[in-house]
């Protein structure tokens, strides 16, 4: 009698890290890796054609990041579990994607049989953090949950913040966004107003304090 596998898409912007994880997955019939994508975008794109149990996805994508990808997959795909596969283990990180309903956060420095231990964990319906993020974030997160203060945009306001730091123009969000120009513009007034950041250099250092977008590529 055969057992059911766990569906699993990944997404990662660096070729070599996802075929990396996609050799670890494959070689663990338990496992069956449904599709790959470069950025949020894709990984959302491609969960609603695929219907995965996981996604595992870094965090700082081009195009949508992977904070982002969660927030959308939580309300498209609510069965779908999201863990994240990053370098990044700085509060702010852990915490947002918590915050976004991540069910997983784990190093990529962590051991491979880690990502499989966190696989099962999130499918069964538990959170599984990687061993070396300290306990002291989970109870910042739990503390402060449902309280993001400045982080009060909506989600088309943050997909152009991304947009808009990366250094497209209105007329590439747009195109991008399937949105005319003028709507580009309104929602990135509106973006400013609310942090109150009134010139794009600003909007950028915000987006990298943030974590939204990455300085390195």
């Amino acid at each position: 009698m055969s057992e059911r596998t766990t569906k699993v898409l990944l997404a990662d912007d660096h070729t070599i890290v996802r075929e990396g994880i996609l050799s670890l997955l494959q070689a663990h019939p338990e496992v069956t890796v449904v599709g790959t994508a470069e950025n949020g975008q894709e990984a959302v794109d491609k969960a609603r054609q695929s219907f995965p149990d996981v996604v595992v996805m870094d965090v700082a994508m081009p195009v949508l990041n992977g904070i982002e990808a969660t927030r959308q997959l939580r309300r498209l795909l609510p069965q779908t579990k999201v863990i994240v596969l990053t370098m990044y283990g700085d509060e702010e990180y852990i915490l947002r994607a918590l915050n976004a309903g991540v069910r997983g956060y784990l190093l990529k420095r962590s051991a491979a049989a880690e990502l499989l231990q966190a696989i099962r964990a999130v499918e069964r319906g538990d959170f599984y953090l990687s061993s070396e993020i300290s306990h002291v974030v989970i109870e910042r997160f739990l503390a402060a949950a449902g309280e993001e203060g400045t982080w009060q945009l909506s989600e088309r306001e943050r997909q152009i913040l991304q947009l808009v730091a990366e250094g497209h123009t209105n007329r590439q969000i747009a195109t991008a966004l399937g949105i005319t120009p003028k709507t580009v513009d309104t929602h990135r007034t509106r973006l400013m107003t609310k942090l109150g950041i009134h010139d794009t250099p600003g909007l950028v250092r915000y987006a990298i304090r943030k974590g939204i977008v990455r300085v390195d590529s």
